[in-house]
């Protein structure tokens, strides 16, 4: 089968920084799924595991974690999907990727895609879905449904725009129908993006956030995502949290730098890590709960509660588009996601 990866870890304008190959087609067992690649979507984390480092690869690794495709084959334990079935998952990292022609994905991390999308409007949602939901559901114990305590709740949304940014703000306000849902974005199609998604309003992450909240009466916010670099505003989601609020970061802080958690202690603030692989990586005992999520996201989009994030499709999948995407999310001004059509 035809895959794209990498061997080396180089700049991606630098020459063969992704190598297109022939390779093996998987044989799935246990839990696996075959899967036939019809899309894939590239998201930041992408970019962070193949940025330039020493190491090099005896064989091509493929990477990409997010797609949506057809089940070819099952393994011997599978009882969730059969031959046929149209799926989306945004697999492990411990695994090989979705830059190929097949993948092998176990079946308790993937859900039924949904039958009102394409292949490509589904492919844009499941690493960010995932992330989102544990973040919103799980880490800060938001409740799902509405309810009297959300309808009185703040939340805000640091990073707005991008593709965790989109559906949080979605699942928030269309969803959990929190009260006030605040996004920070700084350019104007940033801003007018959020409020498509359900923001109730955005302010300027390259600006005081505690003295543009209170411009708009808000002294404190409930609940802070932090979906940017942890250390850049973790100064300042000290000071406008609210006393015994919850704080969740998806992104690791610059350089590994250690952050001075002690200053939440006054306020008993609850501070938690998101990340979406952690399930998959040691197949925990609640594994199976991303399948679950996933499904339910997939009646949302069926029943128009929520929207695929998908903003750009860069036609086929590959070397020359896969160089692109990840051109465009190093850049930093992706809105929504990015998505790349099955194996040329």
């Amino acid at each position: 089968m035809k895959a794209i990866g990498i061997k080396e870890y180089l700049p991606v304008d630098q020459e063969n920084c992704f190598i297109l190959e022939d390779i093996k087609k998987p044989i799935p067992s246990g839990f696996d799924l075959l899967v036939k690649v019809k899309a894939i979507s590239v998201n930041p984390v992408d970019t962070k595991i193949r940025a330039p480092k020493s190491d090099i690869e005896s064989e091509i690794r493929v990477i990409g974690w997010d797609a949506a495709g057809e089940v070819v084959e099952v393994g011997d334990k599978c009882e969730r999907f059969s031959v046929g079935d149209n799926v989306f998952y945004a697999g492990s990292i411990t695994r090989s990727g979705s830059n190929a022609e097949y993948q092998l994905v176990d079946e308790r991390i993937v859900g039924k895609m949904p039958t009102t999308l394409s292949y490509e409007e589904s492919a844009a949602m499941p690493l960010t879905t995932i992330t989102a939901w544990e973040s919103l559901f799980e880490r800060m114990d938001i409740d799902q449904t509405p309810s009297d305590k959300n309808s009185k709740s703040t939340l805000l949304i640091i990073g707005g725009a991008g593709g965790v940014g989109s559906i949080a703000t979605q699942l928030a306000k269309r969803v959990a129908q929190i009260g006030t849902v605040i996004t920070t974005a700084s350019r104007k199609e940033s801003k007018a993006w959020c409020k498509t998604m359900g923001a109730d309003f955005s302010i300027d992450h390259s600006s005081s956030l505690q003295a543009q909240l209170i411009e708009h009466d808000i002294e404190h916010v409930d609940y802070i995502l932090c979906c940017s670099y942890t250390d850049d505003y973790f100064d300042q989601m000290v000071d406008i949290i609210k006393p015994q609020g919850s704080i969740c970061s998806i992104v690791e802080t610059r350089n590994g730098k250690p952050l001075p958690i002690s200053k939440l202690q006054v306020k008993s603030v609850k501070f938690c890590w998101e990340l979406m692989f952690t399930k998959s990586m040691f197949e925990t005992d609640d594994m199976h709960t991303q399948h679950l999520l996933l499904n339910k996201t997939s009646k949302l989009l069926d029943d128009g509660i929520l929207s695929t994030t998908l903003t750009e499709t860069l036609g086929s999948l590959s070397v020359a588009s896969l160089t692109n995407a990840h051109r465009k999310i190093e850049s930093s001004s992706m809105i929504g996601k990015l998505v790349l059509i099955g194996v040329e």
